[in-house]
């Protein structure tokens, strides 16, 4: 299944398994070809990550933990759902011969790539949280990063939502108006 805007951090990624196309909604976690295809665009290998039903649930809870918290950081009840699932595993650093890198483990394999979008989300809170963003298109649902250098990037695509945004506003300025009887 096609989805728009790949590439995103692992937390907004899992996010953007639903989003919205010309006025339909679509879901990619709906089974477990949309499980083992969101595993493979987001660089996690089958191989390591069970692409089972139990692993489906973890991610779907992950996502709505997210979700959950993005709608309302200051919820307590969305901050406990959200610490919920980053119980699912630990992270320690260590030291490697290329430098320092962080070691995790989730104990729970099914859990694995849940654990993993739902720590980088947490990741991104604490390095980039003024740069996360929701696309300013009134009926998309994305998320994104904003790395533009001044931080004002509004659409989760231009080619997508800006074009579209862009195109209403200039139809609405050249349009006639609407004759009355």
């Amino acid at each position: 299944m096609w989805r728009p805007l790949l590439g995103e951090p692992l937390g907004l990624d899992l996010l953007n398994t639903c989003w919205v196309d010309r006025g339909q909604a679509f879901e990619l976690l709906v089974d477990l070809a949309g499980l083992r295809q969101w595993l493979e665009q987001a660089g996690l290998a089958p191989s390591e990550h069970p692409v089972t039903q139990g692993a489906l649930r973890a991610v779907r809870h992950a996502r709505g933990a997210v979700q959950a918290h993005l709608d309302d950081p200051a919820s307590e009840e969305a901050c406990a759902v959200l610490n919920d699932v980053l119980r699912w595993g630990h992270t320690w650093p260590q030291m490697t011969p290329d430098g320092p890198r962080s070691g995790f483990r989730v104990d729970d394999p099914e859990r694995r790539a849940a654990w993993l979008a739902a720590a980088n989300y947490a990741e991104l809170l604490v390095r980039d949280r003024e740069r996360i963003r929701q696309c300013a298109h009134a009926e998309c649902v994305l998320y994104f990063l904003d790395t533009s250098p001044k931080g004002n990037r509004r659409w989760c695509s231009m080619a997508l939502c800006g074009n579209r945004a862009k195109a209403a506003r200039h139809y609405a300025r050249v349009r006639p108006p609407t004759r009355r009887h």
